[in-house]
């Protein structure tokens, strides 16, 4: 495992399953995403975080902590694999309220930003119901 970390962000590549994540941290809230090679490459330990940040915000988003002035903490998992891609979350549980599967795919489907994960989750979707199938 390889990992970078600067002001406000943390990032890693899993060399087991050749995939790159990164988190990006402020005020109590942060947001995983999956990221490219190529993004990882540039990131610098000391670059501005801003720099940083929005270079990290292109990937995918893989899960997302809320902790504002506009509601209660909550937490949305978009791939429940984030801790492949971020392993110092792997012992880290949701805090506050938790998104439910079906209001996290609705959000996937409805909003714009999230295109990248549709097809990744419907994917995962009929993984599950084929499991349900089966049994």
């Amino acid at each position: 495992m390889k990992l970078k970390e600067g002001i406000g962000w943390k990032a890693a590549y899993n060399e087991e399953k050749n995939i790159y994540g990164a988190e990006v941290v402020f005020q109590g809230s942060w947001d995983l995403f999956e990221i490219s090679a190529d993004i990882f490459n540039k990131l610098k330990s000391n670059m501005e975080s801003g720099k940083a940040e929005e270079m990290i915000k292109t990937g995918r988003r893989l899960y997302s902590h809320v902790n504002d002035q506009c509601s209660p903490p909550y937490t949305v998992i978009l791939d429940e694999d984030y801790a492949d891609y971020c392993p110092w979350m792997a012992d880290s549980k949701p805090i506050g309220k938790k998104w439910s599967k079906e209001l996290t795919d609705a959000a996937v489907e409805l909003l714009d930003s999230q295109k990248e994960n549709r097809k990744k989750g419907r994917r995962k979707s009929k993984k599950t119901d084929s499991k349900q199938e089966i049994e």
